[in-house]
C-alpha cells in the first residue's frame, strides 16, 4: 500500500542511511555469538550508557539541557517511544508540523484527535511532537522556537525526536525547556541497521510506564543492543556528516538545490522538484543513493 507523501519510488525520494563502505565492512565482520548475546544481562545497560555518551561527544552540534534527562530506556527505534508518548497523553489533542515524519499522522488518524501546528495555535490540552532536525528539511523548523515557547507557557508536553543526530551538523539542540518530557534517538538513519530497530528514549523522570517496565525486566532486544553498542563504539556521531559533507555540497550544487544541515538531504522550492513535496513548504530530496557514487551518475537528472 502506498501512503500519501511516500516518495521511495523516486530517485531522491527516501531517507536511508548512507551505505558507507567502512561501516558496511565493519558490520559484516561482527562476530555474533547469538546465544551469548541473548544471555548477556549487562548488554542493555552498556548500550544505553555508551549511546548517551556517544551523543554528547558530538563536536559538530551543541546541546543545552540534555543533562536533565537522566533516565534512559532502550526503544525499538524511535517508533516504540512515540507510541508510549501517545498512550500517556491519550486524552490530549496531538500536534505536529506539516511534513513531519509520516508515522504520527498514520497513528493518530483513526484513534486520536490531532491537528497540524501550521493551522492553529497551541492549546492547553495539546501534546506536541517535533523532530529536531526537522524531518522535512534536516534543519531546525523555522517555527520551532515559537512553538516551544507556547508549549512552555501552557505546560504542554513535548516529545523531541532526534533521529537525525549522527547525520547532522550545526544544529543547536536546546533541550532545556521544562515542557519537554521525552527525547528519542535512533541509529536507523546514521548506519545501515534500520531493521535492527536500535533506539533510545530519554526522560527526566521514571514514571514506570510500560517502556520502563520492559527495560527494568530486561525484556528487550539484546541483539540490537549488541549491534548498537558496536557501532557507537567504533564510529563517532560526527563520522558520517564529516565524511560526506563535501559530497553533499557537490551534489546539491549540481542539482541546483540547497544543502541541509543533515547530510542526507538537499532542499528545493522550485517547481522542478514539486513531486518531492511531503506536505511542508519545501521539497526534500534524499541523497543517500549518490553520496558514495561518482558525481557523473547525476547527469541524467540535470537538465
Amino acid at each position: 500500500m502506498k501512503f500519501e507523501y511516500d516518495k521511495r519510488h523516486l530517485p531522491f525520494g527516501h531517507a536511508v542511511a548512507v551505505p558507507d563502505p567502512q561501516v558496511l565492512s565493519y558490520l559484516d565482520g561482527l562476530r555474533l555469538n547469538l546465544l551469548g548475546i541473548c544471555e548477556d544481562k549487562t548488554i542493555s545497560n552498556q548500550f544505553l550508557k555508551n549511546y548517551k555518551n556517544w551523543i554528547e561527544s558530538s563536536t559538530l552540534n551543541t546541546f543545552k539541557g540534555l543533562e536533565k534527562f537522566t533516565h534512559s530506556c532502550f526503544s525499538n527505534g524511535t517508533t516504540e517511544a512515540f507510541e508510549k508518548f501517545y498512550h500517556k497523553n491519550s486524552t490530549r489533542r496531538f500536534r505536529c508540523f506539516k511534513g513531519e515524519y509520516l508515522y504520527h499522522k498514520l497513528a493518530w488518524r483513526n484513534t486520536h484527535p490531532w491537528e497540524w501546528l501550521d493551522d492553529s495555535s497551541i492549546g492547553p490540552n495539546d501534546a506536541v511532537v517535533i523532530s529536531l532536525p526537522f524531518s522535512n528539511t534536516g534543519n531546525e523548523h523555522h517555527n520551532h522556537k515559537t512553538v516551544m515557547k507556547e508549549c512552555e507557557a501552557l505546560n504542554v508536553p513535548v516529545l523531541i525526536d532526534c533521529a537525525y543526530l549522527g547525520i547532522c551538523s550545526n544544529v543547536d539542540f536546546d533541550l532545556s525547556y521544562e515542557c519537554i518530557t521525552d527525547i528519542t534517538f535512533s541509529l536507523s538513519k546514521t548506519f545501515p541497521v534500520a531493521h535492527a530497530r536500535i533506539g533510545m528514549r530519554l526522560t527526566k523522570e521514571d514514571d514506570d510506564d510500560i517502556l520502563f517496565v520492559s527495560n527494568k525486566s530486561d525484556y528487550i532486544n539484546r541483539l540490537s543492543c549488541f549491534i548498537g553498542n558496536a557501532v557507537v563504539t567504533e564510529f563517532s556521531p560526527d563520522y558520517i556528516p564529516t565524511k560526506y559533507r563535501d559530497k553533499q555540497l557537490e551534489i546539491c550544487n549540481k542539482l541546483g538545490i540547497q544543502p541541509s544541515n543533515t547530510v542526507l538531504f538537499g532542499n528545493a522550492t522550485v517547481e522542478k522538484y514539486k513531486e518531492y513535496n511531503r506536505g511542508g513548504d519545501t521539497n526534500r530530496l534524499g541523497l543517500h543513493n549518490f553520496l558514495t557514487r561518482p558525481i557523473n551518475e547525476l547527469d541524467e537528472y540535470v537538465e
